[in-house]
């Protein structure tokens, strides 16, 4: 019932695109006009501004902002043009280029700025556009100059230099990624990519397969927002947003670099903008052998972006991702000292349409449907290590961690059993969201919107398949307002509606006040205040659901029994917490902005697998326990995270600019029934210190969460050159070697504290453009040759380096002057 409802409304949405297409009207010949408004960084009115009409450069119009900040230039011919606006105390500031078709109206907003730092327009705080300094929780954007300043390949790279972040990549290139944010385990990050869900059942994402070449940007939203995102949204929400093509004279690139380690890659792309459309399209083709054995990884995606100004109010955008990666899978090869011979096969695919309606001056809609679909398979033929009593060994190895402690002997490679050995996975899900903004006057605006999804899918290993199929529904409601333009308030509610575990509430609340007004004429400037505080939800895995106690004894014939009479429930949400606080400080007449976030967040409810002997600890009935005989997933487990975000942001010179950022994180495991936590493991050769073997122990950090970390990149551009280098820099953390001997014993594993070295990656990245269109480039990673593990056991890839060329043909910059 639930499919042919959302088959019912994707037919609608269709027609109505059908018949906005059929009924817009078109007059070639026809004038338009572009009007707008100019606001200061708090939302007021900036009165006779300036105001500048440019078309490929060329003055075409010179106005002046009236006294409630409007400007309107009549008469205008159909094509591409910005606005120019000047105004005392504030910075040049030039809008995003626009559209103007034959006989309408385009409205630009701007947004004049204090200084010549850059100020962002956010979404992801209210799921509409608003100014950065008018937000009160902790988002950060990484904007277009400076993705290309870095040209890093991979997005967990450009993650790094976010405040908050833990970026842990398990090995070279390729390897499994994980993105703690603000001690937040990995499934607690909400991804969208042109916003799309790119989060499998259960929150999970592998960011090693996330290429960073067609993003326009990246917005990270650092704490719980369920309200807006629903599941997942737990510790933050990264939303990835394609490039969009610009010039009304095609744009085509070609690039190609190799390196070392027969590294590869290959970038095509084409965009430009035609009439009332946009296009843009980028293909990427990357391959290496990294340094390891087995360790080869191949990654080829496609990115699309099309867009098309239906009519005056209307526009309508198509966005489509492919990725296909392949990756050999050496394992802990300091571990075993022998490499394991599987590998993997991913392919996911992102596709959305979004319809995006201004039905009134003051009322907007947006639709957006959309389609996700992640294939995972895993293939090892043939066990590898050295034969052993049915197992398969490592070779002899001494282990040190950097707490000092070593242990010796031979790890079990490899376990006897049926090979080859498979699993494959697959989840698709498909989404209908809908978003309506009401903006009662220029201080107050509500929004509300609706999201379905359904999702399916199934685990396979051998030859056992665990299937699943959901619809969850959420609801939410949301206001943003403001007083005297100084203080700023959101506000929300979210409301879902799970197929698992039913009905979840989530609010949020946040607040900005600014203590001192943004200034220009003085070293201190603005001095903003701000608090947030939220609640996030996510949904189990398919895993999880298939080994909860509700799912286990409804597969028995006395199950259904046992659960009406014991009231067993179906497996809960795992739920976050969090409060944040802080202040932020204008410095250098603009040129430099100093914050400091302090936050405290709570993850509970959080699902592990217990043991059937410690399932009546947690108050499960005996009879109820013994139909788990092996034990089953619940929400068992806690932990808190306590810590400090500092970041400074200056703009040295006009072309030359620093960000640096550190962070404290202080996360400490509460509670926990895992297996691990229960029975300490022992080493005999440190027989009084308990460990961990698979999971922290109560009182301990979680794995690989590091105490201490932080991120420098300073940029320098001109014209036809520029550089940037980069820093991400970690202390020491908690880890496992997660190893039993040849015996099944315990003498290889190490205590869990300050288990992993303290590491720091500096990578540098410059580019000369020889003459118009041809441009060299060239990368160098870990320039300090660093020998770390970001995971206890799993080399990282040592001094890599690229070098090519990029080739440009068309775009703005080739018009005739």
């Amino acid at each position: 019932m639930f499919i042919s409802k959302f088959r019912s409304c994707a037919t609608l949405l269709l027609l109505t695109i059908f018949i906005t297409v059929f009924t817009s009207i078109a007059g070639a010949s026809a004038m338009g006009t572009i009007r707008g408004k100019v606001f200061d960084p708090l939302g007021a009115v900036v009165p006779q501004a300036d105001v500048t009409l440019l078309q490929n450069g060329k003055v075409v119009g010179v106005t002046k902002t009236g006294q409630e900040g409007s400007f309107a230039f009549s008469s205008v011919g159909a094509g591409q043009y910005q606005v120019q606006v000047k105004a005392p105390g504030f910075a040049q500031q030039e809008s995003q280029p626009v559209h103007l078709a034959p006989a309408r109206t385009v409205s630009i907003k701007v947004m004049l700025q204090v200084g010549i730092l850059r100020q962002q327009i956010v979404v992801s705080d209210t799921g509409s556009d608003l100014p950065e300094s008018q937000v009160g929780a902790s988002v950060t954007v990484v904007d277009q100059s400076e993705l290309d300043a870095f040209n890093k390949l991979d997005l967990l790279d450009v993650l790094r230099q976010v405040p908050g972040l833990a970026v842990v990549q398990t090995g070279e290139r390729g390897g499994t990624t994980s993105v703690f944010a603000r001690g937040g385990n990995n499934e607690f990050n909400k991804v969208l990519i042109d916003g799309i869900p790119a989060n499998d059942i259960g929150g999970a994402v592998e960011f090693a397969n996330l290429p960073a070449n067609s993003a326009n940007q990246v917005e990270v939203f650092r704490g719980a927002n369920s309200v807006l995102y629903g599941a997942d949204a737990l510790g933050s929400v990264i939303q990835i947003t394609t490039r969009r093509g610009s010039s009304t004279l095609p744009e085509f690139t070609y690039s190609a670099d190799g390196g070392n380690f027969h590294t590869l890659h290959q970038e095509a792309s084409l965009g430009g903008v035609f009439h009332k459309f946009d296009y843009f399209m980028d293909f990427m083709d990357f391959e290496t052998q990294n340094s390891l054995p087995n360790n080869s990884f191949h990654n080829g995606t496609f990115s699309g972006n099309f867009g098309w100004q239906a009519n005056q109010s209307t526009d309508i955008r198509f966005t489509i991702r492919h990725t296909a990666t392949g990756l050999g899978l050496s394992n802990a090869l300091a571990l075993y000292g022998i490499p394991d011979d599987a590998f993997q096969r991913e392919q996911d695919s992102y596709m959305g349409m979004k319809v995006e309606n201004q039905t009134t001056s003051q009322w907007r809609n947006s639709f957006q449907l959309s389609s996700t679909s992640l294939r995972y398979n895993y293939d090892e033929p043939a066990p590898a290590g050295i034969p052993f009593e049915g197992n398969y060994l490592g070779d002899p190895v001494t282990l040190c961690g950097a707490n000092g402690f070593c242990s010796s002997g031979q790890a079990i490679l490899d376990y006897g059993g049926t090979y080859p050995s498979l699993y494959n996975s697959h989840t698709a899900v498909q989404s209908l969201y809908g978003l309506s903004n009401y903006d009662f006057n220029p201080d107050l605006s509500v929004s509300a919107g609706i999201r379905y999804d359904h999702e399916s899918g199934y685990t396979n290993f051998a030859g056992t398949v665990s299937p699943t199929s959901r619809n969850n529904f959420d609801y939410f409601m949301e206001a943003h307002g403001s007083l005297g333009h100084r203080a700023f308030a959101t506000a929300g509610m979210g409301f879902e509606d799970n197929a698992v575990y039913g009905f979840a509430a989530t609010p949020r609340i946040s607040f900005a006040y600014y203590v001192r007004r943004p200034s220009s004429m003085s070293f201190f400037g603005g001095t903003k205040l701000r608090f947030n505080y939220g609640t996030g939800i996510d949904e189990p895995s398919i895993f999880n659901q298939g080994s909860s106690l509700y799912h286990l004894l409804s597969t028995l014939p006395n199950g259904p029994e046992l659960i009406s009479m014991y009231h067993v429930s179906p497996i809960g949400p795992e739920r976050s917490r969090d409060f944040d606080w802080g202040i932020e400080q204008s410095l250098w007449g603009g040129r430099a902005r100093l914050g400091v976030t302090g936050f405290r967040e709570n993850f509970y409810d959080l699902i592990a697998f217990v043991n059937n002997s410690l399932l009546p600890e947690l108050g499960v009935p005996g009879p109820v326990a013994a139909a788990a005989p092996f034990g089953a997933t619940v929400n068992s487990n806690s932990y808190h995270s306590l810590g400090t975000e500092v970041n400074l942001e200056a703009k040295l010179s006009r072309d030359f600019r620093l960000n640096a950022n550190y962070t404290y994180t202080d996360a400490v495991v509460t509670q926990s029934f895992a297996s691990s936590a229960q029975f300490p493991a022992y080493n005999p050769t440190f027989p009084n210190i308990p460990i961990g073997a698979y999971g922290p122990l109560v009182g301990g950090r979680p794995f690989r969460v590091p105490r201490n970390s932080g991120s420098m990149a300073l940029i320098y551009s001109k014209r036809r050159f520029g550089m940037s280098a980069t820093g991400y820099f970690v202390s020491r953390s908690d880890d496992s070697t997660f190893l039993s001997d040849k015996d099944y014993g315990n003498t290889l594993l190490l205590p869990n504290r300050n288990l992993l070295n303290a590491y720091q990656l500096v990578d540098w990245s410059g580019w000369f453009e020889v003459c118009h269109g041809i441009t060299f480039f060239t990368n160098i990673g870990n320039v300090l040759g660093e020998h770390y593990q970001g995971a206890f056991g799993y080399p990282a890839l040592p001094f890599n380096f690229r070098t090519g060329i990029k080739l440009t043909i068309g775009g703005e910059g080739w018009k005739r002057p």
